[in-house]
């Protein structure tokens, strides 16, 4: 382990390296089922479902196994959320456009995914991508961190802990800061949630039972606090179910199937890239989808490597991360991986801030997380039953800690703070670290521009802004 890992340069060790991976992987088992259900519009059970739940698990282990070893840092990579969601909204046009079936459209879409991984293994390969972190200015590269802080945070408090109700017939989800903290009296959520208002309740309780017991063992030097945190609150919220809710927190493993379903993955993902009906949809089309899917993958990503690393102590003092090159294309083989298996962009996760927080700084956490995500092809109903609460207790606290980077940023300099507060607020509203660093791009280089300064602006800078308009304003 020491020759493959450099543990001891890195100062850490083969147990601590083990915990982070464990917390990462806690902190991102969501996606394992959320993923097919979003690309399959909740089609649970189905051929397809199958197909993507796996294509999640291998394409994610993939990646990560390709980190661990080429970049030797411990980012977890798994299909990005927003961008599964979007290729769900993509696969109803094409099947409403072409009319055709949801599989068939799926197939097609597909080679919008393994076009934007072959595009970014390129990139990558040319250090081109490279380039591009390095053309993100220094104030902007170190308000990457504080601006997925306060997304990871929105998560937790505001979209994590998301419970269906009866209130408004199960149709959306009534969410614990927007709904129950925004409510003016507990008497109005209660009438509104109806029955799963004990629920909320219990949701709440163990979050912030979770958050605490977070706080209190790292502030006693405790390196498995967060996956402690997350454990406590998860047996807090069974234990809540069983005796207040009167609800069998384990039912759902009852009768539950252990062997995956690789038939039906072979049979319709696979290699399933159906280039006959992509290229129907037009060129122009065609082109301008593998461009957006290109251009919000590339900075969700960067944003991610950079922000996490600066967290973790592994940038320069330009914030300069040692090995982007090979963790780059460690995510670009992830992303041809998911769309060889069937699932969309595999990008690296911001929830591998929690792995860091733990203790991990190497490939080590990030192979035990791809370890996880290959067990769970077997595993998969016993990861679906730890709790959102869980999670988001983890989400806050890496959250909180993530936004004491601002300090780093001049708060002297307009220059600096205008784009990186822009990016604060437009990470977490937009749900996408692409767009907030697209964001602060333009800031950074409409101010520089209109203040005299144009020169200091690199070329590549005006590129990427430029690209970023067209991709706002005439492109989506």
């Amino acid at each position: 382990m020491e020759k493959l890992f450099h543990l001891k340069q890195n100062g850490t060790s083969v147990k601590t390296e083990i915990i982070a991976g464990l917390t990462t992987f806690m902190t991102m088992a969501y996606i394992i089922a959320l993923n097919p259900n979003l690309l399959t519009n909740f089609d649970t059970g189905s051929p397809l479902w199958n197909a993507v739940f796996l294509a999640t698990c291998i394409a994610s282990a993939v990646g990560t196994v390709c980190m661990a070893f080429l970049a030797n840092k411990p980012f977890v990579m798994a299909p990005g959320m927003g961008l599964n969601s979007f290729f769900a909204v993509i696969c109803g046009n094409i099947a409403a456009l072409l009319n055709t079936d949801y599989t068939s459209a799926f197939q097609a879409a597909m080679c919008i995914i393994v076009v934007e991984g072959v595009v970014f293994l390129l990139l990558s390969v040319f250090n081109i991508r490279d380039k591009i972190v390095h053309a993100i200015p220094l104030g902007v590269r170190l308000g990457i961190g504080p601006a997925i802080g306060l997304m990871l945070m929105n998560i937790g408090f505001g979209s994590n802990a998301g419970i269906y109700a009866e209130g408004n017939g199960y149709a959306s989800p009534f969410f614990v800061m927007r709904d129950f903290f925004g409510a003016m009296t507990p008497s109005l959520i209660q009438d509104g949630m109806g029955k799963e208002y004990g629920q909320m309740v219990l949701t709440v309780i163990t979050m912030f039972l979770g958050l605490f017991v977070i706080v209190l063992l790292a502030k006693k030097g405790k390196k498995s606090a967060v996956l402690i945190g997350m454990l406590s609150s998860s047996v807090v919220y069974w234990a809540g179910e069983a005796i207040f809710l009167h609800v069998n927190p384990f039912a759902s493993l009852r009768g539950a199937s252990f062997l995956p379903r690789f038939g039906d993955m072979a049979e319709i993902t696979l290699f399933q890239f159906d280039f006959t009906d992509f290229f129907r949809i037009g060129w122009f089309t065609a082109i301008t989808l593998i461009i957006t899917f290109c251009m919000i993958d590339m900075f969700d990503t960067i944003g991610t490597l950079v922000g996490t690393a600066s967290r973790a102590g592994m940038t320069d003092k330009d914030g300069n991360m040692p090995k982007m090159k090979e963790a780059l294309t460690a995510d670009a083989v992830g992303t041809i991986a998911g769309a060889c298996c069937g699932t969309s962009t595999v990008t690296t996760f911001v929830e591998s801030a929690s792995g860091v927080e733990a203790g991990g700084r190497t490939g080590l956490t990030a192979l035990t997380a791809a370890f996880m995500f290959l067990a769970c092809m077997f595993i998969a109903p016993i990861a679906a039953i730890i709790p959102a609460a869980a999670t988001s207790a983890a989400l806050i606290y890496v959250g909180i800690l993530m936004l004491q980077g601002l300090k780093n940023v001049d708060f002297t300099d307009l220059d600096q703070i205008v784009p990186v507060f822009i990016m604060v607020l437009a990470m977490p509203i937009s749900g996408s670290i692409g767009h907030g660093i697209g964001l602060a791009m333009i800031s950074h280089t409409v101010i520089k521009v209109f203040s005299g300064k144009a020169r200091e602006v690199s070329v590549l800078t005006y590129v990427v802004a430029a690209l970023f308009l067209i991709k706002f304003f005439a492109v989506v």
